[in-house]
């Protein structure tokens, strides 16, 4: 298949399973679509195994293998996910809650990634660098999923934006540590540097030099829209921002996903306020809203048919269980300690702690991480585990999360 029938394909499962959803199933979109993909696959699964001389599931493993999931999530739908989560988190809000966010996305990623890495190595005996990566790319939240939960749940304002604030960013920061160990781990593989010092250096170009890009990017095309009174013009100017940048800041080789957000932010404060007219500012959301909506509905469907690129065995599948308590205990390590950090100078609502924990979901970052580990004897089990992490995340967390925001959202709206 070549890259349009593909993309056709795509499109047109993404919105048979969208129906069907919303006919049966009547889940949130995205979250159905992923059920939806889901059983479809399984039954294939299952079709093949029980009925002989069908060979569907290597038909479909063969498709499949044609979709570069990490390639096409990570360096082409991510760019827009973030940057249009980034346009609706006002910069006003977030400077209220910045020390809380800034500490989540630092200490909270780093400390899920040791522990995560740690209990990871111990159950599996497998090398504790190697462990560590498997750490670092399922430690942060996926912006895309918790964004989507968001907008269906009824939040404090406060809370609403330290659950986004900290999935924009602890995203870019994991994906920075992720490349910082791969480099270590595998330093004869795709490696980023290696060492102590190459290390830092590497964090420090990524991270800074993502911010500083995305800040740059953004002003100078906020300077630009506020000369231009055209919406369809300024709507244009803001994707080529973020397809733009975001290809940029790879080939420089800073942290697009943290350009991607800081442009975001950038744009969807200040350019909405200062640069944009009211027609502008009513297309430029809708537009972004509709982009964020169909990529979604695609990315939360190959993760459904992702299925196929994973191997399945009795120990695989224990461990990943044992994955999937890890990674929620590291999650509300991450959570709780800088809370608890600051609780001496702040108040918080007493869910927070809860409902960021179980709010905190994996997505398609984590798969896409995960498939793009150099090829080694670890990759299929911490493939295996990474995918079910996200499975259970997105699912059982996806759909029990509202509950819980509307038990949160009854308490009083501390900072």
């Amino acid at each position: 298949m070549d890259l349009l029938q593909l993309t056709s394909l795509l499109i047109v499962l993404a919105g048979l399973f969208g129906a069907v959803n919303y006919l049966f199933l009547k889940l949130p979109t995205a979250i159905g679509i992923l059920v939806v993909s889901l059983l479809a696959s399984m039954a294939i699964l299952l079709l093949d195994l029980f009925v002989a001389g069908i060979s569907i599931d290597d038909q479909v493993r063969s498709v499949v293998g044609t979709i570069a999931f990490s390639d096409a999530l990570l360096e082409g739908m991510l760019g827009l996910l973030l940057f249009a989560g980034a346009l609706h988190v006002k910069l006003s809000d977030l400077r209220a809650q910045w020390l809380v966010v800034a500490l989540m996305a630092t200490i909270g990623v780093a400390l899920s990634t040791v522990i995560v890495g740690v209990g990871f190595s111990w159950l599996t005996g497998m090398p504790i660098l190697v462990a560590l990566v498997f750490g670092a790319l399922i430690s942060p939240t996926d912006p895309v999923a918790v964004l989507g939960v968001l907008r269906e749940a009824s939040l404090p304002k406060t809370l609403e934006t330290k659950i986004a604030g900290e999935s924009l960013f602890n995203d870019g920061v994991g994906y920075v540590v992720f490349l910082v160990l791969l480099g270590i781990a595998f330093p004869q593989g795709d490696a980023h540097g290696s060492g102590l010092v190459g290390a830092a250096t590497l964090f420090f170009q990524e991270a800074v030099g993502g911010a500083l890009l995305g800040l740059v990017l953004g002003w100078l095309t906020f300077r630009l829209m506020m000369r231009i009174d055209d919406y369809s013009l300024e709507v244009l100017l803001t994707l080529a921002l973020a397809f733009g940048g975001y290809q940029l800041a790879v080939w420089l080789h800073v942290s697009a996903p943290i350009m991607a957000v800081c442009a975001g932010l950038l744009i969807g404060d200040v350019g909405a306020a200062k640069g944009m007219s009211e027609e502008t500012r009513k297309y430029v959301d809708a537009f972004w809203k509709l982009i964020d909506e169909i990529l979604n509905a695609v990315l939360f469907l190959l993760i459904g048919i992702e299925v196929f690129a994973i191997t399945f065995d009795m120990t695989a599948f224990q461990t990943g269980l044992a994955a999937i308590v890890l990674a929620l205990f590291a999650r509300l390590a991450a959570v709780a300690v800088p809370v608890l950090l600051l609780r001496p100078f702040r108040a918080f609502s007493p869910g927070v702690i809860p409902m960021m924990t179980w709010g905190g979901l994996k997505g398609g970052i984590s798969v896409a991480l995960a498939l793009s580990l150099p090829e080694s004897e670890y990759k299929p089990l911490i493939l295996t585990a990474t995918y079910m992490v996200v499975i259970f995340s997105i699912i059982v967390q996806g759909l029990t999360v509202k509950g819980l925001a509307n038990k949160v959202g009854r308490e009083p709206d501390l900072v």
